[in-house]
């Protein structure tokens, strides 16, 4: 009888606990959700979405600061080091949890090891752009003339590291051409200098090149993906004209590690929830994304370790392993 009165004592304590109650009343103040790139593409939608649906259903702010450079390397250093109390989380690419490990040569921050995953929002197939001006209408065309004159090309990306600069030098390794990197701090300014000339191709993300695609002011060639996308049916695969081109970012929303496990717990549900909203989910498929289902935080932390792996394969086969 003692024994079992001092246990259900306990339980009382760890129940009625600072910790506890602190998790409960979470949040009480403004959160911030911070994106590692200028605002426009589509991590930048993403938390923005997060950020107003959150707000609704917490009732505290939930705002959203851009934090741009070295290819979400600036976001991810400032993240490590954030409080871990559930008042700064951000969205970041599947580059900096995964592709960045085999990438550098000295990565300053470790993705399984100074965060926490709150909940994998969606996987992003991309497409391979040029401006129309270049008169290239296929995948064969933009080869041909990439070997005729070799680093006469140019390819924009968000930065090194970023699936816009390795889904390019997957290309580059798989079709034996030469193409110039041109790195810039978010995907909005990268479409815009090839729409504008300055730089002739982009391999980006659907949503914040679609209405330009759809306007004519950037020529689709081929999605990474081996399925075609609903947003841009008419596009085929790379695959189809570059054999063994198979490859897809995602976008996860994590936490500094040291957060405490209510207050995931808390997160991972109302996002998963968040992301499962009919008009949310279709608004991710219109815009050239592809849905994933809710998955715990513990679930997810495994899939970042099998992550790094499997893009760690791609970054070597793209010959660019610890080039930065």
């Amino acid at each position: 009888m003692r024994n079992a009165l001092t246990a259900a004592l306990v339980l009382l304590a760890c129940a009625t606990s600072p910790a506890a109650s602190f998790a409960e009343d979470y949040p009480t103040r403004t959160v911030t959700i911070v994106v590692p790139f200028t605002p426009g593409g589509t991590t930048d939608l993403l938390a923005r979405v997060l950020a107003e649906r959150l707000e609704r259903k917490f009732g505290q702010p939930f705002v959203v600061e851009n934090k741009p450079g070295a290819g979400a390397l600036t976001a991810s250093v400032g993240l490590a080091h954030a409080a871990p109390d559930g008042y700064t989380l951000m969205v970041s690419p599947s580059s900096a949890m995964a592709a960045n490990v085999t990438l550098y040569k000295k990565l300053p921050y470790d993705p399984a090891a100074d965060f926490v995953p709150l909940a994998l929002l969606v996987r992003t197939p991309f497409v391979l752009v040029v401006n129309p001006a270049l008169g290239v209408t296929s995948v064969a065309d933009l080869i041909a003339r990439a070997k005729a004159k070799p680093g006469a090309l140019a390819f924009a990306s968000s930065g090194p590291g970023t699936p816009h600069h390795l889904f390019a030098e997957l290309f580059q390794a798989l079709t034996d051409t030469q193409l110039t990197h041109v790195p810039y701090k978010g995907a909005a300014p990268a479409i815009n200098d090839v729409v504008a000339g300055h730089v002739q191709l982009m391999f980006t993300d659907v949503a914040p090149a679609l209405g330009m695609i759809q306007e004519g002011k950037l020529q689709p060639l081929g999605v990474t993906s081996k399925a075609r996308v609903a947003a841009i049916a008419n596009v085929p695969p790379l695959d189809a004209s570059v054999a063994g081109f198979d490859a897809t970012s995602w976008q996860m929303a994590i936490a500094p590690a040291a957060t405490p496990a209510a207050i995931v717990s808390k997160l991972n549900g109302e996002i998963a929830t968040v992301m499962n909203e009919p008009d949310i989910a279709k608004q991710v498929v219109d815009l050239g994304m592809l849905p994933v289902g809710p998955a715990s935080s513990d679930a997810l932390r495994a899939f970042v370790k099998s992550e790094i792996d499997t893009s760690g394969a791609v970054v070597r086969k793209a010959g660019i392993a610890a080039s930065q």
